[in-house]
């Protein structure tokens, strides 16, 4: 999953305003000629999109009677395209859908079911945990393509060099970082102002933006506000970061880090490529891989995220049946341990994690901390309540807000998305 950033791509949306997708181009298939089917991938346009182009070639040629449009789309657009396309009948017949959209367009009737078709032959191989991810209302509508969780990832270099190790908690992280940077002169560590980044901090403290199973809002409790403050509090201290609320406080992070100007940071596994570009990973060793740190409840972990295949409902069923096809390929075990070689990405199916996949520092890394990885609750509009944080974090990082004003505003954007939870 991506979050924070800014896929800037014009190309990918000058193709995605031309072409004709899965409910409008039945009539585009020649009578006896190939099905073409569309497939909106919304992975990172450079470093992960051309894998996926070279596994689409090659299920064309093995299925001489399909044809895919291959149409990247910036992740940070699709959502809303996606939505808007479906409901007007002019979706593609394949998405990369991100695991919290999932619910939500299943919901709208968007999905197809899987249950029992080609796509889930093999269901059987796939983790349990990410298979109840693509679940809504208990049938399935996407099989997992890939998974990811966040980490604390570290300079194993600077980290010696002060004589520290990675943090267990976050008092051990304010502790080693003001170490690091007594010793190094690099900052310790650099947090992110994004809700999605600041999800462990609640998990640290055994609660969440709501409670999806008594249907209340949960962001202004005690414990939420314990587990918000502490994130507050690592943007100031010796070793601490300032807050970065600018439009490209991501990239800010993420090229300090890979570049060795700051020691650490939380991050997923999608930037496993990039930090091995940055000059502080030419050794893809010195990649420090971790759980995050736990919280005073004493539990450590970040959101489950990862993307999904799923297949449009609006599709023609001749076109359907090409996209349950191509699917079970896109998410065979041959095709995950491409994908996993080439892009560092995890795959969501053991088989897949061959002892060539695992040899990677970043994959074997990643693998360790998703026993600790805490699934979504199945809430559709789950995914939603990021939003109203990315708005409300900054400013309080920032100090415009006070931390009570920016939750009670973040509770009152909650109530416009789940008006049947309590507060």
């Amino acid at each position: 999953m991506r979050r924070g950033i800014a896929a800037t791509a014009l190309v990918a949306s000058l193709a995605l305003a031309a072409t004709a997708c899965g409910g409008d181009s039945d009539s585009g298939d020649k009578a006896g000629g190939p099905v073409t089917i569309t497939w909106w991938d919304t992975s990172n346009a450079t470093n992960e999109a051309p894998t996926y182009k070279a596994l689409v070639k090659e299920f064309e040629a093995a299925n001489k009677d399909i044809k895919v449009n291959f149409v990247n789309v910036p992740f940070d657009q699709a959502q809303n395209k996606f939505d808007t396309a479906a409901g007007s009948k002019g979706a593609p017949d394949v998405l990369r859908s991100e695991v919290g959209w999932t619910p939500a367009f299943a919901k709208k009737g968007f999905f197809l079911p899987l249950d029992g078709t080609e796509a889930l032959a093999e269901q059987d191989k796939f983790k349990p945990n990410l298979l109840e991810q693509a679940k809504y209302e208990g049938k399935t509508y996407g099989v997992p393509f890939t998974t990811d969780t966040l980490a604390f990832v570290y300079n194993k270099a600077l980290f010696a060099k002060a004589g520290v190790e990675a943090p267990k908690t976050w008092d051990d992280l304010k502790k080693a970082a003001a170490t690091i940077k007594a010793k190094t002169g690099v900052d310790g560590y650099w947090g992110s102002t994004a809700g999605y980044y600041a999800q462990p901090f609640l998990y640290g403290e055994g609660t969440d933006m709501v409670d999806a199973e008594a249907k209340k809002i949960t962001i202004k409790s005690a414990e939420a506000k314990k587990g918000y403050g502490t994130w507050l509090s690592l943007f100031e201290g010796k070793g601490l970061h300032k807050a970065d609320v600018t439009a490209d406080a991501y990239a800010h992070i993420q090229d300090a880090f890979v570049n060795g100007k700051v020691a650490s940071i939380i991050q997923g596994p999608w930037e496993i490529t990039n930090f091995y570009k940055g000059s502080a990973f030419k050794d893809k060793n010195n990649l420090g891989i971790a759980t995050v740190p736990a919280g005073s409840a004493g539990k450590a972990g970040a959101p489950t995220g990862g993307h999904n295949l799923s297949v449009y409902a609006g599709s023609s069923k001749e076109k359907q049946e090409a996209a349950l096809k191509f699917v079970k390929f896109m998410t065979s075990a041959k095709a995950q341990e491409t994908i996993a070689l080439k892009n560092s990405t995890l795959p969501t199916r053991d088989d897949a994690y061959t002892e060539q996949v695992k040899a990677d520092p970043g994959i074997a890394g990643y693998q360790t901390v998703l026993s600790a990885a805490q699934p979504r609750p199945a809430l559709p509009e789950y995914s939603s309540l990021w939003g109203p944080m990315d708005d409300e974090l900054p400013q309080i990082a920032s100090g415009k807000e006070s931390l009570d004003k920016g939750l009670s505003d973040a509770e009152a954007a909650f109530t416009k998305l789940v008006p049947d939870f309590s507060k």
